[in-house]
């Protein structure tokens, strides 16, 4: 696409093709795409966009198709950049130095990422970038509050690692990727200790459901009573560590499916087994029996046993139901509360929070929403290696009344109730409301909606911006938004909606609320807001 003569971008473009490929087992064999945008340029007004490529087993004559865009705040498409490269190696990257044009207004924009290789989904990955200076009035906008005026206790944590009772678990010194499954040394009670460590107030190492016979594939030999014993001494582990570390959250739980024409999802509270493998004795290498793949029948199951779970990192071909993708149905919304809108890499050996490998899936999120699920948004780390939690500062926040001690039925009435806030900085909490409603809500009202974001950061940013999203349940169409100030009153249409708030900090971290879902009675035909400072 080509840019508007007042938006010409100066870019230099250098490819070029890692040797080396990321260590992985099968079900981690997905295309992978990322961009690294920094949200401030460089003291040339200029700044290093990389993108970088994985796709494993490359087959002859697979094609690498990207494109890149610049979006302005509006949506609109103002520059793109695009390329094709046959797949030689596992790895491709590709670096440009971009700089704006001093006739580009001063705001924060987009730059959005799709990318595709041979008969791959497409994976988008979207940052926000800051052109200029912060707009002046951005400062009094949203104005850091105390901490500590939020009426509700915040507690920070990640739900989703690995340990040695599947593919994770792997030391630091060597760890690059995910382990072959049962082999590393490290379990879920030295995840416990090294996330409370790391100063996180909950942890779930989430076990691929499909590995615990001890292989990536269906291990023939395998012994049932041996696969169900390692689970049920994951769930003991957990609860020892709980007993004997008050004010710390373990939790112990599956990863249900395959990444390949499937999706992965978290589920947090089973105390059986799922699986679909058989052994060569035709012995179910699990408690329950979930066909592969069959979201349908697991949601109904997740449903009747009380289960509640998460989307785990989504993408748009995943999660099909009778072949749609990102399929709604009753059950499934009942069970599903949560949904990752960005991960740090899952195979990220740093514990210094400083990991460059983020993936963002808020698409995927807007249209699991769109499509009728009610779920809040989550920040996780899938963790392989030995790091739980501290790869990156991303977390996921909980809202518990004060006097409601942090263990498993409180933090998972929390969760029912959608009480939650994904952040990439740990030191940041967001919560919105709508005519007192706590996000996470679903209530009916007539006449105006007050919808307010609260935003506080206890290590000195602000808010660079902030925006409030609407969308309607159930409509399958594309969430847009509604204002850029943290107070809007809106009159909204009768029938259902929702609304939720993304925060931009002045160092680009993101922050985003929990949905709140809005029934609107009356007879309003158009739906007109009017924006409050």
């Amino acid at each position: 696409m080509r840019a508007p003569s007042m938006i010409a971008v100066f870019f230099s473009s250098i490819v070029c093709i890692s040797a080396a490929s990321r260590a992985t087992t099968v079900d981690h064999h997905e295309f992978d795409a990322w961009l690294e945008a920094p949200f401030h340029a460089d003291a040339h007004g200029a700044r290093t966009l990389a993108l970088h490529f994985s796709v494993p087993d490359p087959q002859p004559g697979d094609t690498l198709r990207w494109r890149l865009a610049l979006l302005a705040p509006d949506g609109r498409t103002l520059r793109g950049w695009r390329g094709a490269h046959l797949m030689a190696e596992p790895d491709h990257d590709v670096t440009l130095r971009w700089r704006a044009p001093s006739t580009l207004r001063h705001g924060i924009y987009r730059l959005r990422l799709r990318a595709s290789a041979g008969a791959s989904p497409t994976v988008e990955q979207t940052w926000n970038v800051m052109v200029g200076k912060s707009p002046a009035p951005m400062a009094s906008l949203l104005a850091p509050k105390a901490v500590d005026t939020f009426p509700y206790a915040v507690y920070l944590g990640n739900l989703h690692s690995q340990t040695n009772h599947s593919d994770g678990g792997g030391a630091l010194d060597h760890c690059t990727g995910a382990q072959a499954p049962q082999s590393a040394a490290l379990g879920p009670t030295d995840a416990y200790a090294y996330a409370q460590q790391h100063g996180l107030d909950f942890l779930m190492t989430s076990e691929h459901n499909h590995m615990y016979d001890g292989s990536d594939g269906t291990n023939n030999a395998a012994d049932p009573t041996a696969a169900k014993a390692l689970y049920q001494s994951g769930l003991q582990a957990a609860a020892a560590w709980n007993q004997a570390h008050p004010g710390f959250l373990a939790i112990y739980g599956q990863e249900w499916g395959v990444i390949n024409h499937g999706g992965h999802l978290n589920i947090l509270n089973s105390e059986e087994l799922l699986g679909w493998e058989r052994n060569a004795l035709d012995e179910l290498i699990a408690d329950t029996e979930s066909p592969k793949g069959d979201y349908a029948f697991l949601y109904k199951l997740m449903r009747e046993r009380g289960w509640i779970g998460q989307f785990n990192h989504p993408q748009g071909d995943q999660f099909a139901i009778l072949g749609k993708p990102l399929a709604w149905n009753a059950d499934g919304d009942q069970a599903m509360v949560l949904c990752e809108v960005m991960n740090s890499s899952a195979f990220s050996a740093r514990s210094d929070e400083t990991e460059t490998h983020l993936s963002n899936y808020e698409t995927a999120c807007n249209k699991l929403l769109e499509a009728g699920y009610h779920v809040a948004f989550s920040s996780d780390q899938d963790n392989h290696c030995a790091n739980w939690g501290a790869s990156y500062s991303n977390r996921t926040g909980v809202l518990m009344p004060p006097d409601t001690p942090l263990d498993g039925p409180g933090l998972l009435a929390a969760l029912r109730n959608r009480r939650v806030f994904a952040t990439m900085d740990k030191n940041a909490r967001l919560v919105l409301t709508a005519n007192g409603h706590l996000m996470g809500e679903r209530f009916v009202n007539r006449g105006k909606l007050t919808l307010q974001a609260d935003y506080a950061n206890s290590s000195g940013h602000g808010a660079a911006a902030v925006t409030i999203f609407q969308g309607v349940p159930g409509r399958n169409g594309m969430v847009a938004v509604l204002a850029n100030t943290a107070r809007s009153i809106v009159k909204p249409a009768a029938g259902d909606h929702f609304y939720y708030a993304r925060v931009t900090q002045d160092d680009g971290k993101m922050l985003w609320s929990a949905p709140i879902w809005v029934t609107q009675q009356g007879r309003n035909r158009a739906q007109q807001s009017i924006e409050l400072r």
